[in-house]
């Protein structure tokens, strides 16, 4: 598997969203390596009033302004680490939710992370995928395009049949069609409807 360039990252948080999708999230822990197929992200784009860069920077989103290819990671609702990746040119702001992951490596230590044996929900959700890969607000800023404790990758696989729909969770500009998934992967979050 190969880290991803940022020169191959599409500079547009939507393209970003759809490009990402299919690609790999790596996690390097002191136990071993645990990593997964990215199966649905959403796009939180420029001028979107559900982004958290809408109303400017702030001390908490201020790697969301960073260049495209940084984990903007934080807690919602007081209770889930939330992994982002920035997605447009330094300054300006707007960010990739990373909403699943197909588990692929170290699925022993993303159980013992969530408590659970059951391949399906070990990371279908963002606050699930967080709590699998050991991912929180120390991560906050890292670089994903370089080989460390958090990075993106590819290996060469493609995505396969990528569906469209509008983003879960959220009620600002909730029908805007910016959530991204695989057709058909049983580690896609959200209610059957939108997974058609």
């Amino acid at each position: 598997m190969k880290v991803l360039e940022r020169a191959a990252l599409p500079i547009d948080t939507i393209r970003l969203a759809r490009f990402l999708v299919g690609k790999m999230v790596v996690r390097t822990l002191d136990e071993g390596v645990a990593a997964g197929r990215i199966v649905e992200t959403e796009a939180y784009h420029v001028g979107d009033p559900a982004a958290h860069a809408f109303r400017g920077i702030t001390p908490r989103n201020r790697t969301l302004f960073l260049e495209r290819g940084h984990a903007y990671v934080y807690l919602a609702y007081g209770t889930s680490f939330m992994l982002n990746v920035s997605s447009e040119i330094t300054g300006v702001g707007g960010g990739v939710l990373i909403r699943a992951i197909e588990p692929t490596e170290g699925i022993p230590i993303m159980e013992r992370n969530r408590g659970t044996e059951r391949l399906q929900d070990l990371a279908r959700g963002p606050g699930r995928l967080c709590v699998a890969l050991a991912i929180d607000r120390r991560l906050d800023g890292i670089d994903l395009c370089q080989v460390g404790p958090l990075w993106l990758g590819s290996d060469g696989r493609r995505a396969g049949d990528v569906g469209l729909s509008k983003r879960i969770g959220i009620t600002l500009a909730a029908d805007s069609p910016l959530r991204f998934y695989v057709r058909g992967s049983r580690f896609v979050s959200g209610p059957r409807k939108l997974n058609q």
